[in-house]
């Protein structure tokens, strides 16, 4: 697994390793600012991809969700 020093990637994986989990995903939102944005964690290469495009899809979907409203 390639190691990511993002801070936001850290604390993913700090949870992952505190609660036994294989992927972690981070969903983050700041209404001041109308911005949101995850970290997404998996514990080797493979599950880091998943994980990557499990929270792309939330992601995407919330997006889609919103804009309806």
């Amino acid at each position: 697994m390639a190691f990511n020093p993002s801070p936001k990637v850290a604390e993913a994986r700090n949870l992952a390793m505190k609660y036994g989990k294989t992927k972690v995903i981070i969903l983050m939102i700041d209404d001041n600012k109308g911005t949101m944005e995850y970290a997404s964690f998996g514990k080797d290469k493979a599950m880091c991809s998943d994980a990557k495009i499990l929270a792309d899809v939330a992601y995407n979907a919330i997006l889609d969700r919103l804009s309806g409203i």
